[in-house]
């Protein structure tokens, strides 16, 4: 079960008064660096974490409640009991298993983990190019955000992206709900959509998405 009480209210959060100096010894693992591709343990970025046990909705109120941002992407689904239902009842649900956004510092993070002891129901992805957490690009999860907050049965979620997906035209939304969403603009099961990819993650593809709407970037 998830503690109540995961972070110490007591505790001063590890990235204040921080300086150049005592930086080094906030980062769990690794030394802090200036060096390029080399992530800072108290920059805000989006990270992303794998709640085990499906527990990623129980990691984000609780983060929430705190006042730590945080992003489920979710999705409408029939519910077991009515698959063949007439009535067509359906249970909003996350559309990626174990999956919670936090828009944190790596510092932080790393107190909330060690929070749980040596059972963590939480931990990060790891980006293994880099041998780090994978942190998300700012502009790619917050046009990933755009598009999974329509939580519209047409979304499509792709773990596993075909390269030939990667050879669309990149293209800007000039208008509607996605207005300022940059993607690929592909064909996707006979529809024309914009394809949002997070490096190293998933993408989602977008509903229809009239030509007239996009400019080429």
């Amino acid at each position: 079960m998830l503690k109540d009480d995961l972070l110490l209210d007591s505790a001063r959060p590890p990235c204040d008064n921080l300086n150049s100096e005592n930086a080094e010894n906030s980062v769990i693992g690794r030394p802090k660096s200036t060096s390029a591709g080399v992530l800072e343990s108290c920059q805000y970025h989006w990270f992303a974490l794998r709640a085990t046990y499906s527990r990623e909705l129980k990691i984000k109120n609780q983060l929430a409640e705190r006042g730590v941002r945080t992003f489920v992407p979710m999705v409408w689904r029939k519910t077991p009991s009515t698959q063949s239902s007439t009535a067509n009842s359906k249970k909003l649900v996350p559309a990626i298993s174990s999956l919670c956004f936090v828009y944190w510092t790596k510092a932080e993070i790393d107190q909330y983990i060690r929070s749980f002891g040596d059972v963590k129901p939480v931990n990060y992805y790891w980006d293994r190019t880099r041998n780090a957490p994978l942190v998300v690009p700012e502009k790619a999860m917050e046009d990933f955000i755009k598009v999974s907050s329509s939580m519209d049965e047409d979304l499509i979620y792709i773990t596993e992206i075909n390269e030939k997906l990667r050879e669309g035209q990149t293209v800007r939304v000039k208008e509607g709900s996605f207005a300022g969403v940059e993607g690929k603009f592909v064909r996707i099961k006979k529809s024309r959509r914009i394809l949002v990819e997070l490096p190293g993650m998933l993408a989602v593809a977008s509903t229809y998405v009239s030509p007239s709407m996009l400019e080429i970037i």
